[in-house]
């Protein structure tokens, strides 16, 4: 919705913070002209940074990508959290 780069890396580190495991990290698209205009269009290689920066913060499950949302092939998701949680 027009956050920043600061703005996200934040969100991702008090909401690991929290307790939060699992995220997905998506690109707002505006669903009809009276919803909130798209601010700025994410480029694909900064949703690869993200899941890099995510995986470092200590997330066991990341998906990142512009179409990426929260039930987008999250049998996927759960099992990449349980196998990391496996290994720790």
């Amino acid at each position: 919705m027009g956050e920043t780069r600061e703005e996200v890396t934040q969100a991702l580190v008090d909401l690991h913070a929290a307790g939060c495991d699992l995220i997905t990290i998506t690109q707002y698209l505006r669903p009809t002209p009276k919803h909130h205009p798209v601010e700025r269009w994410v480029k694909p290689n900064e949703f690869v940074e993200l899941s890099a920066e995510a995986n470092e913060i200590g997330f066991a499950g990341v998906m990142s990508g512009p179409l990426v949302r929260s039930s987008y092939r999250a049998g996927r998701l759960y099992k990449q959290a349980q196998e990391k949680r496996a290994n720790i």
